[in-house]
């Protein structure tokens, strides 16, 4: 119904900002996430979604186009809700999310709050194949955009690197900052990610 909304910043809560667009203003519940990047009287534009129940309604944006679509895939999920996306949202980076599901790692997953290890499988479970990998690797944060080309590859790695007592957050965020990793067989990849541990 609404796509976005570009307007002026009034007030920031804790998971919720006032967004005042042409007199009126909006109550945009966001995550933490999207909330660092703004400030008081600034413009601001979020993506949105409006979530409709019998007893409310309640608009959802953030400021890039990935999480508005991020928190969409989640909320589709049975028995995953707009406070557990956001927790989520709140937690990891779009591009850290997507590989944790790549990647089976719902111990990253469980660090949002409210989300047990029950529902962190779901999330994988749904999303594993609605995910696209190289648009995760070549998304911005998490270090580098270099792309891998194959998730076989970053799965062995990333499991290559637990096995040396590295934590999977860890392993990723050190997989992410190698250059050239999509020319890298698992092999050579786990030597260069190494290095930046």
């Amino acid at each position: 119904m609404i796509g976005y909304i570009r307007g002026i910043v009034t007030g920031i809560y804790k998971d919720y900002v006032i967004l005042e667009n042409n007199g009126i203003g909006y109550r945009v519940f966001t995550s933490s996430k999207s909330i660092v990047d703004i400030d008081n009287g600034v413009e601001a534009t979020f993506h949105t979604h409006l979530y409709v129940r019998e007893d409310e309604m309640t608009l959802y944006g953030f400021a890039t186009y990935e999480e508005i679509e991020l928190f969409k895939k989640l909320i589709s999920i049975s028995g995953i809700g707009p406070k557990a996306a956001l927790s989520i949202l709140s937690e990891l980076s779009v591009k850290e999310f997507m590989i944790a599901v790549m990647t089976g790692d719902t111990k990253s997953i469980t660090r949002a709050n409210g989300v047990g290890p029950k529902v962190a499988s779901r999330i994988v479970l749904e999303l594993k194949d609605k995910l696209d990998f190289d648009e995760a690797m070549s998304l911005e944060g998490a270090g580098s955009s270099e792309e891998v080309a194959d998730s076989s590859v970053l799965a062995d790695t990333v499991l290559a690197m637990v096995a040396l007592g590295i934590s999977d957050s860890d392993a990723r965020r050190a997989i992410s900052k190698v250059a050239g990793a999509a020319d890298m067989d698992s092999g050579k990849l786990l030597k260069e990610a190494l290095k930046n541990i």
